[in-house]
């Protein structure tokens, strides 16, 4: 069964972490919430994401800034990633 979405509240007392961190997350655009009735949900798609920065701040110790820069080279990394695997797919073409 694939959870959907989780509440904010659920996700933080399950880890024991502070909502303020989420709520920043969300400032700096690296998660999206949905807000329904007084609740606040996170997409299931942005859970891997919300999975790295609790692990990279409260399990490394790295701030939000910190965070910030580490994602966006891993983002660059897999866009790079995807462009060799293009490259490749080119040079077979042309063997």
């Amino acid at each position: 069964m694939k959870i959907e979405r989780i509440t904010i509240s659920e996700y933080c007392s399950h880890y024991n972490i502070e909502s303020s961190f989420i709520e920043i997350l969300e400032e700096m655009g690296i998660v999206e919430f949905e807000r329904e009735n007084d609740k606040i949900f996170l997409d299931s798609e942005y859970l891997q994401d919300l999975e790295r920065c609790r692990q990279l701040h409260y399990e490394l110790h790295i701030n939000l800034e910190g965070i910030d820069v580490i994602l966006n080279l891993l983002e660059k990394q897999n866009k790079l990633q995807d462009e060799i695997q293009s490259l490749k797919n080119q040079l077979k073409l042309h063997e």
